[in-house]
C-alpha cells in the first residue's frame, strides 16, 4: 500500500539534503575536512539564504506539479515546466534559477526549438551527468501504486523511468542509474530496511539491464555496486562525488550504507565535497524514505525555503 506520509519524508529528505549542500557546492573535500558542514548555512558560491534549495529540487518539483495537475505522465507538460523554471524562475525559492546543468539546459533548448520531449535528452557518453537522477524520486509516487516493489517485473515501468530520465539524459548509463535508484525506493516504500532495499533493488535492476542489449553494453559502469556490502567497506578515498551520474549514485549508496540515520547520511554526503547538493539530495531522498519524517532534524525543516510550495504538490 502506498503511504503518502512515507513518500513525503522522501521528498523532504531530497529538499533538505539539497539545501544543506548548496552553500558548499564545489568545495574541495580537504577543505570540508577542516571545516565540516554540521547544519544549515547561508552564502557559498550562489550567495543564497539559509535553507535555499537548487536545481535538484526545482526539477523534482516540476515533475511533482505535472503529475498532480495532469493526473498522469505528460512529457510535454514536464518539459514546459522545466522551461518556466529556467527562464521565468517558477518552481524556485526566490523566483530565480541560479543553477542549471549544461545537459539540462541543452535539452530544454532543444524542446523549445521543436524536438519531441522524449528525444530532448543528450545521449552521448558525455551526457551522463546526474541531472536526471537528482530529480527522479517523485516518479515513484506514480510507479509504486501501479507496479509494486519490483519495478523490473514490468517492462512498461522500466520504460517509463527511462523516458522521464531521457527528457534531459537519454544515455543508457544515466537511465540505468534512475532504474537502480527507483527500484531501491520502491522496496523502501514496501517496508524493506535500507540495506536490504539497496541489495535487492540493485540486484534486480542489474539483472534486468543485463538482459537488455542497449544497457548490457554499459553494465560495467556499475561494477562497484554489484555487491553493495563490499562497496560499503570501500575507503572514502575511493568514493568520488562529482557530477558524473555513476559517481553520484555510488557516493549516495556509500553514505546510506555507512550511516544509520538521516542526519548522519546527508552530512556525510555533503562533506564528501564537490557536487555537494546533488549527492546529498540523492542520498537524502532514500534516507527520508528509510527513516521517516521524524528523523529529519526539525531545525533543518524549519528553515527550509518555500515549504508551502513543496506541500502544494504532495499527494
Amino acid at each position: 500500500m502506498f503511504l503518502p506520509e512515507q513518500y513525503k519524508s522522501g521528498i523532504y529528505g531530497l529538499f533538505v539534503g539539497d539545501a544543506l549542500g548548496v552553500p558548499v557546492e564545489f568545495s574541495a573535500r580537504a577543505n570540508l575536512e577542516k571545516n565540516p558542514v554540521t547544519g544549515m548555512r547561508s552564502g557559498g558560491p550562489h550567495r543564497q539564504p539559509t535553507g535555499t534549495w537548487s536545481d535538484d529540487s526545482s526539477m523534482a518539483l516540476c515533475l511533482m506539479a505535472s503529475m498532480q495537475e495532469r493526473g498522469d505522465i505528460d512529457c510535454d507538460d514536464i518539459m514546459q515546466r522545466f522551461a518556466t523554471w529556467v527562464f521565468d524562475g517558477v518552481y524556485t525559492p526566490y523566483e530565480e534559477c541560479f543553477d542549471c546543468g549544461h545537459t539540462c539546459i541543452q535539452a530544454i533548448s532543444r524542446y523549445q526549438h521543436g524536438t519531441p520531449a522524449e528525444l530532448c535528452g543528450g545521449n552521448s557518453l558525455q551526457s551522463n551527468g546526474n541531472g536526471s537522477l537528482m530529480r527522479i524520486l517523485p516518479l515513484i509516487s506514480y510507479l509504486y501504486p501501479l507496479y509494486g516493489s519490483d519495478l523490473t517485473a514490468s517492462d512498461e515501468a522500466m520504460a517509463l523511468i527511462h523516458t522521464i530520465s531521457g527528457l534531459t539524459h537519454r544515455h543508457p548509463i544515466a537511465q540505468s542509474a534512475c532504474g537502480i535508484y527507483l527500484n531501491i525506493a520502491a522496496r523502501l516504500l514496501d517496508g524493506a530496511i535500507l540495506p536490504n532495499a539497496i541489495s535487492t533493488g540493485t540486484a534486480a535492476a542489474l539483472d534486468w539491464y543485463a538482459k537488455q542489449p542497449q544497457f548490457a553494453e554499459h553494465l560495467a559502469a556499475w561494477d562497484r555496486i554489484v555487491d553493495p556490502s563490499a562497496w560499503a567497506a570501500a575507503p572514502v578515498e575511493q568514493v568520488n562525488s562529482g557530477g558524473y551520474v555513476v559517481d553520484s549514485l555510488e557516493a549516495s549508496l556509500w553514505c546510506l550504507l555507512n550511516t544509520e540515520n538521516y542526519r548522519d547520511c546527508v552530512l556525510k554526503a555533503v562533506n564528501l565535497g564537490d557536487d555537494t547538493d546533488t549527492t546529498a539530495a540523492i542520498a537524502g531522498g532514500l534516507a527520508g524514505l528509510a527513516y521517516g519524517m521524524n528523523d529529519i532534524p526539525t531545525e533543518w525543516i524549519t528553515v527550509l525555503a518555500r515549504k508551502d510550495m513543496i506541500e502544494q504538490y504532495l499527494p
